[in-house]
């Protein structure tokens, strides 16, 4: 017998059939228990989230003007680098603001500005509230 007559080598298959049954198995477990997730999350009635479709989440950032530097202060409406290196530099040179309104001795900010920054402004305690009552984040004013 030549080597043209002799029938090539069969290699042996990757999985035997009782594997393969079993990756059969696993593969269906794993997409039926895809499709009842799915199920459940409220997929059919088209109630998935989406990215596009999602509510925006809204914070609020609000800033102490007696403890933030100049980068969080530079953030406020027309309040730039220059306007928050000045009210750190007047808070430095006269001490903590007292009053919401004393911010307006800063060069730059005048009543339109002082306005514009005021809901983003932590109160500052003592200026509209008692000792005693809570404020609007319902910490009590010391």
């Amino acid at each position: 017998m030549s080597q043209l007559d002799t029938p090539p080598s069969q290699k042996p298959p990757l999985l035997n059939a009782r594997d393969q049954a079993s990756v059969w198995v696993l593969t269906l477990a794993g997409l039926l228990l895809l499709v009842c997730y799915w199920f459940y999350r409220g997929g059919h009635r088209g109630e998935l989230i989406q990215i596009d479709r999602a509510e925006p989440l809204e914070a609020e950032f609000l800033v102490d003007i007696n403890q933030a530097e100049w980068p969080e202060l530079s953030q406020l409406p027309g309040v730039g680098k220059k306007l928050g290196e000045r009210i750190v530099e007047y808070r430095e040179a006269h001490g903590d603001f007292q009053s919401l309104d004393e911010i307006k001795a800063v060069n730059g900010i005048g009543p339109r500005t002082l306005e514009n920054i005021r809901p983003f402004l932590i109160p500052i305690p003592g200026e509209q509230q008692m000792v005693g009552e809570p404020n609007r984040f319902g910490a009590e004013v010391n």
